[in-house]
């Protein structure tokens, strides 16, 4: 990659597939990525990583189970606010609405973790595609 600034809303104009992450530049060893989605991901889990997320436009759900007895709750993330899932915990991500996020996770994370739910034909699990 080269070194030139990233316009975030021209890279996210570049795609259409949703729950699909691009990487728009690389910092040391962590891909910045960028998403647009959609409806729900997938229940799954990252054991080796913390999950970063900033939601660029609409609204962002995470439905976490990161209770002692395995109990859920949601995370609602408006536009311009990060949240961070914990190694380990699993969660959902969805978007009724849509939304844009951008992703910050060590390169070659699975976008669905190492643990995961049957992942959905409109779920791309991938670690990221070159944008």
């Amino acid at each position: 990659m080269k070194p030139e600034p990233i316009e975030l809303v021209a890279a996210l104009a570049r795609f259409d597939q949703l729950w699909s992450p691009r990487i728009v530049t690389i910092v040391n060893d962590y891909d910045v990525r960028i998403a647009k989605v959609a409806g729900e991901h997938v229940w799954h889990a990252h054991d080796h990583t913390d999950e970063f997320f900033l939601v660029l436009d609409g609204e962002l759900r995470i439905a976490l189970r990161d209770g002692a007895d395995g109990a859920e709750r949601e995370v609602v993330l408006p536009r311009g606010a990060v949240f961070v899932v914990p190694r380990g915990v699993e969660h959902r991500p969805s978007a009724p609405d849509g939304a844009s996020i951008l992703m910050f996770e060590p390169s070659g994370t699975s976008s669905v973790g190492e643990r995961h739910d049957e992942v959905p034909g409109h779920v791309d699990a991938t670690t990221g595609h070159r944008l």
